[in-house]
């Protein structure tokens, strides 16, 4: 399950940003809600099925990563550190959800169908861009964490 994740945090942003191209340059905004409602369940289902396996299967990231607890992989200030990474990034990974039910419902509330540039518009933009940004710092924050717990 930490695999899917990971390629789908790798994966994510390179849609995001061809998603951001079609709306932008070729103007195909159908194309462009279609991706985003698709990047959204697929972050849905992976972070849903994430925590299902990290929380529930395995009782937290520590005991996939100290899965011997008479010799635990990460100890002291390797550990502290891990722990840091993790915070900085559930600043992102919390509000990433929250930032895109709410541009997506809205969109798909206040824009025509098929979608169209309107009132909504400008308000739709500024969210759009903070959804971007929150999504690949989570990413970035996401590979971070990864590679200091699962991987170094």
């Amino acid at each position: 399950m930490l695999d899917f994740v990971v390629s789908a945090l790798v994966l994510i942003v390179p849609i995001l940003l061809y998603s951001l191209y079609v709306v932008k340059v070729q103007k195909n905004f159908t194309l462009h809600r279609n991706l985003q409602i698709v990047l959204g369940v697929v972050l849905l289902v992976a972070v849903a099925a994430f925590e299902i396996d990290t929380q529930l299967v395995h009782g937290g990231w520590e005991n996939i990563v100290n899965k011997n607890p008479d010799e635990p992989r990460l100890t002291g200030a390797a550990y502290l550190s891990v722990q840091r990474i993790l915070r900085f990034h559930l600043i992102f990974a919390i509000t990433t959800p929250f930032l895109w039910v709410i541009t997506l419902v809205y969109a798909l509330r206040k824009f025509p169908n098929p979608p169209q540039p309107g009132v909504h518009s400008k308000l739709h933009s500024t969210l759009g861009w903070l959804s971007v940004i929150d999504i690949v710092m989570t990413s970035v924050t996401g590979l971070w964490f990864y590679y200091a717990a699962f991987v170094a």
